[in-house]
């Protein structure tokens, strides 16, 4: 079956987040992780039997979605989790604040390494505990962790290590030496080892990626979700692998009262993506390549003042816009009518950005064009 990346439909009053920030606005929205495509028709369907039921009373796993998660991370990510050791929550930014509650007390500290997904930075925040970052360096055009940094910024205070990969800003998928050195690192230093993993079916080439499972320790955290791959986030569904059971109860703990249970969409959502959606998200992965090369492509060649890096996984490019030395990059490129991410809310110096090309190519397309009209303009 082909499907259709090429169309998508108008979700300006829809009440969707990316569209309406820009509302009453001739502005392309290119800047939150969520796609401009219609998710398989395999997932629709499911919601829609769902939906024909009628009742929407408060739901548990069903049997059926907790067996599809389990296939999945078999056969996916060389994971033999069991039923226990998933945890189920209505989403990925939630689980990182309870994580920075459960795990870190007033007075301790979170380690993070930079520029990264702004969630890592004000969960410590909102949890009122300590946060330290490590940058990420970058050579020859990729990004690594810089483990000498890393042992020198951790302390006694240090309780938890958050992990993410694939990165998201930087798109990279670490290796596997990589992450089994991570996984050591904080068992040496007894951190609870958070991965976030959401990204980890839109590796688009180069090496597969390897899950922090793969090493766990006794408290390691893995963190999924079908809404990246499957343009789901709406639906609010993910899943942790928490294989210890005391670091288990301790997360379970920190989150009674506070987070509601699934809803009853979501659950079949997440069963018919892991289950039904391949062929779909292969032929997205043909897209994003696609489109990932044209966005590197156009900024080498029309936007050389701008440097970008080769995108191994994600939908998200990420650039250097300083040599333009513009006091605000993402006001300006907005004024011109393109609604980019700034990167200092991912910790990284003024004059970075972050562009979604998880969108139809005739949209793409047009956001270039106005980015290099915006420059000409100037």
């Amino acid at each position: 079956m082909t499907y259709d990346f090429t169309n998508c439909p108008d979700r300006r009053g829809t009440g969707s987040l990316k569209w309406e920030r820009y509302s009453g606005r001739d502005v392309l929205p290119m800047w939150v992780a969520d796609m401009d495509f219609v998710s398989a028709p395999e997932i629709v369907a499911a919601l829609q039997q769902r939906a024909a039921h009628g009742v929407f009373g408060y739901t548990i796993p069903p049997r059926s979605t907790l067996e599809t998660v389990l296939e999945y991370l078999q056969t996916r990510h060389g994971v033999a989790a069991t039923a226990e050791e998933i945890v189920w929550f209505p989403g990925l930014v939630p689980a990182l604040n309870v994580a920075c509650r459960a795990f870190v007390q007033p007075g301790e500290e979170v380690l993070t390494c930079t520029p990264v997904y702004p969630p890592f930075l004000s969960a410590p925040e909102n949890a009122d505990v300590g946060l330290r970052k490590v940058d990420l360096v970058e050579k020859n055009g990729i990004w690594d962790v810089d483990f000498h940094a890393l042992e020198d910024a951790v302390t006694p205070r240090t309780k938890l290590f958050i992990f993410c990969n694939p990165h998201n800003p930087v798109g990279r998928v670490f290796p596997e030496a990589t992450v089994a050195r991570l996984a050591e690192f904080c068992q040496k230093h007894n951190l609870v080892f958070i991965s976030d993993e959401i990204h980890c079916d839109l590796v688009l080439d180069g090496a597969p990626h390897v899950s922090g499972l793969r090493f766990a320790g006794p408290k390691t955290v893995a963190m999924f979700a079908p809404s990246k791959t499957f343009n789901l986030a709406g639906l609010a569904c993910a899943f942790l692998v928490i294989p210890d059971a005391a670091t288990r109860r301790t997360f379970q703990r920190a989150a009674r009262g506070l987070i509601t249970e699934i809803n009853a969409f979501g659950y079949a959502g997440c069963e018919a993506a892991l289950r039904h959606g391949w062929p779909w998200r292969d032929q997205l992965l043909d897209v994003l390549r696609s489109n990932r090369d044209l966005v590197e492509n156009f900024v080498t060649t029309v936007l050389p003042a701008i440097r970008t890096w080769r995108v191994e996984a994600t939908y998200l490019a990420w650039l250097d816009a300083r040599e333009l030395h513009l006091p605000n990059p993402a006001k300006f490129f907005e004024d011109h009518g393109v609604g980019l991410s700034d990167g200092v809310p991912f910790s990284a110096p003024a004059g970075f950005l972050r562009l979604n090309f998880g969108c139809p190519r005739s949209q793409l397309d047009e956001a270039l064009r106005r980015m290099a009209q915006a420059l000409r303009s100037r």
